[in-house]
């Protein structure tokens, strides 16, 4: 018989529980955080089987003392894209690990747009060998919207061949929120096709009967919200809220600060990283950070502890997963201060990660060896020598980024503006050319708050359809950025006076790295530190910061390979 995810004989937890046989593991003299009850209360956890089969006084095969530590659930990530770590699944899997977290919740639409089908496929079955509970949301938008040109096109009746993989959960971020609201039928057609599963949303802004409309659709979650303002509307509606903090996006403070000022109930609420880089995974964790700076911010610790736990559970339906409980997954972590979140070990499934990594230190560190993508997947047209040539004009719409945020601001700037801000490092010029099918679409805009003092960053990291996105002062730079990032077939570069100042090939679909955690996190860490050394705005994130501006689901301005598209009016600008 099944039993949460995993045969088991239930014959064999029962005689555990009442002490008619050894359990495997008992863990002895913990303080036992409830996320049922709100209580901390002492005694053993006895694990059999993989699964807690005993809370109490216990004896077992094996027995650890905990010596007054604290023993709380498993963490878990309830929204988030391996992808923007930039590594593979096993590898990312096992960094989350290490950081408490023991379940997450992905969406691999960033490798979808790229790879199609067969990518996600190749994450599921990598989902079925992972050390972690790896949970997938099918992508719902590939390519996102039609303002843009993508490796890949998805459709309903493609995701539903994947719907009863038993690592599927649902329907990924349904980031065409006006295709919903303005009843577009395909985009329609693929939330029905759901119905019976969890869907998804991401409506960033949305209010009133916009929204009210968005959820009317089907849709069950959000992790696009700001402010509290903006979460409570959400919450009201009916919405599930996961509370984002990653590398670009840092949403906590805004709505968790609301959240303990209003008093407001937390039991529709969990947290979430959408997309972090690895780096800082390694340095501060992903929902273990984010508990500690809730209860900095006056969470109560309990609270912060079941949103990272049993409500993300619950918001998606997952059983026996989340607590610290008879018949749950022994997926623990141990603490020697619940405040600071200072973690002692981590437990899977019954197993200290520590002897997970000794059984398979291969696996788990180098992760997929044979990817399923195509080998090469920059395919660009040439590019013609007036390229990044921008055509006069006497006023012009312009990006402007928003430190800390995803979120742009559309701005108005007159050409002597614009000639200034070039000259004075205020202004850029910024590309995205189309990298799948050597089309050649190409366009090229004016950003504000990059920095970079002189030459070009670019990337084939650019959400979400991860066509080549280029910034720079000059088109020389530019040009040879595009040329770099062919070269290696995908990744990060920084080019100044024509010579690579630095490369950091992403070999996976030009999103992902082959290489292990202890090997990738210098090169990423010196790539980025060059980005800085050359006047990136140290507010932002030099390459994740950049690869969203080419995302044409997120207000207020964007620019995709066919042009520069106003989110708010859902139009390219003339």
């Amino acid at each position: 018989m099944r039993y949460g995810g995993k045969q088991v004989i239930i014959e064999d937890l029962i005689s555990a529980a009442r002490g008619k046989t050894e359990p495997d593991l008992v863990l002895k003299n913990g303080r036992i955080l409830s996320v049922f009850t709100g209580e901390i209360t002492e005694g053993d956890v006895a694990i059999a089987d993989g699964f807690i089969v005993g809370i109490g006084d216990y004896h077992g095969r094996e027995e650890r003392d905990l010596q007054g530590r604290y023993v709380v659930p498993g963490f878990v990530n309830a929204h988030l894209h391996v992808e923007s770590s930039m590594v593979t699944p096993q590898v990312y899997a096992m960094e989350e690990l290490k950081q408490g977290t023991t379940t997450i919740i992905t969406d691999p639409h960033e490798i979808a747009n790229v790879g199609g089908i067969g990518a996600i496929a190749d994450i599921l079955k990598s989902a079925r060998n992972s050390p972690i509970n790896y949970y997938v949301m099918l992508p719902s938008c590939v390519p996102a919207t039609p303002f843009e040109h993508s490796g890949s096109e998805l459709n309903a009746e493609d995701l539903v061949t994947l719907k009863n993989d038993p690592n599927v959960l649902g329907l990924g971020e349904m980031m065409n929120a006006v295709g919903i609201i303005e009843n577009d039928s395909e985009v329609v057609r693929k939330v029905r096709k759901f119905s019976d599963m969890i869907v998804d949303g991401h409506a960033p802004g949305f209010s009133g009967k916009d929204l009210n409309a968005y959820v009317c659709a089907g849709i069950d979650t959000d992790h696009e919200s700001t402010s509290y303002e903006e979460a409570v509307e959400k919450l009201r509606c009916g919405l599930a809220v996961l509370v984002r903090e990653g590398s670009a996006s840092k949403n906590l403070e805004a709505i968790i600060s609301g959240v303990v000022r209003n008093r407001i109930d937390t039991s529709r609420l969990a947290f979430c990283t959408d997309d972090k880089h690895l780096a800082d995974i390694r340095r501060e964790g992903t929902i273990r950070y984010n508990i500690k700076k809730s209860i900095m911010l006056g969470l109560p610790a309990v609270k912060a502890y079941q949103m990272a736990t049993i409500n993300a559970a619950r918001i998606y339906g997952l059983k026996r997963i989340g607590a610290v409980a008879c018949g749950y997954k022994a997926d623990l972590v141990i603490l020697d201060d619940l405040d600071n979140v200072n973690i002692c070990d981590v437990y899977k499934s019954g197993v200290n990660i520590n002897n997970i990594k000794e059984a398979a230190p291969t696996a788990y560190t180098r992760g997929i060896e044979k990817p399923v993508s195509p080998p090469k997947s920059v395919n660009i047209a040439p590019l013609p020598e007036n390229a990044f040539n921008i055509p006069r004009q006497d006023e012009y719409q312009v990006i402007g980024l928003v430190k800390n945020q995803i979120l742009t601001k559309k701005l108005k700037m007159t050409h002597a503006q614009v000639l200034q801000g070039m000259n004075n490092g205020t202004v850029r010029k910024i590309a995205v050319i189309e990298r799948h099918h050597a089309t050649g679409s190409m366009a090229c805009a004016y950003i504000t708050g990059y920095g970079l003092r002189h030459g070009a960053v670019g990337t084939t990291v650019a959400h979400d359809s991860h066509n080549i996105i280029v910034i720079g002062d000059n088109d020389s730079d530019m040009y040879e950025a595009v040329k770099e990032l062919e070269r290696i077939n995908g990744g990060y570069t920084i080019i100044e006076d024509g010579r690579a100042a630095g490369s950091l090939p992403l070999e996976y679909g030009g999103l992902m790295s082959m290489k292990t955690a202890d090997e990738f996190i210098p090169e990423l860490a010196q790539i980025i530190k060059t980005a800085y050394d050359m006047g990136v705005d140290k507010d932002i994130d030099p390459f994740i910061t950049l690869s969203f501006t080419a995302l044409p689901v997120i207000p207020e301005l964007r620019i995709t390979d066919c042009g520069l598209f106003d989110v708010l009016k859902f139009e390219f600008v003339r």
